[in-house]
């Protein structure tokens, strides 16, 4: 399941995860974003109970984007710990992210 991110949970369901978190930064009206997305919910089936994943909508939630200094997406971000351990800016393919998942379990 994919989680939506916002400013009210990101503390709870991102920095306090006791589970590696993944967040997709992303817009509705993004091309590259809407053709990454089916990446993002199979990952999230196959990872369920290891690693969360969350998208994070960047036109409603600026300040997340800001924060993270989202310059350009899909951008995705992980992270361990409460940290952001891993930022990946564009599309990768399914299993060169699986690959990013699995460094961090």
């Amino acid at each position: 399941m994919v989680l939506v991110i916002t400013k009210t949970n990101f503390e709870t369901e991102v920095l306090g995860s006791d589970i590696p978190v993944l967040v997709d930064f992303y817009a509705d009206w993004c091309g590259p974003c809407k053709m990454f997305a089916p990446t993002i919910s199979a990952l999230a089936e196959e990872y369920a109970g290891r690693i969360k994943v969350g998208k994070c909508n960047i036109d409603e939630e600026m300040e997340l984007a800001n924060d993270f200094r989202v310059m350009s997406i899909p951008t995705v971000v992980i992270f361990k710990g409460g940290q952001a351990v891993e930022t990946i800016v564009g599309s990768l393919p399914k299993k060169s992210l699986a690959d990013k998942l699995d460094q961090v379990l």
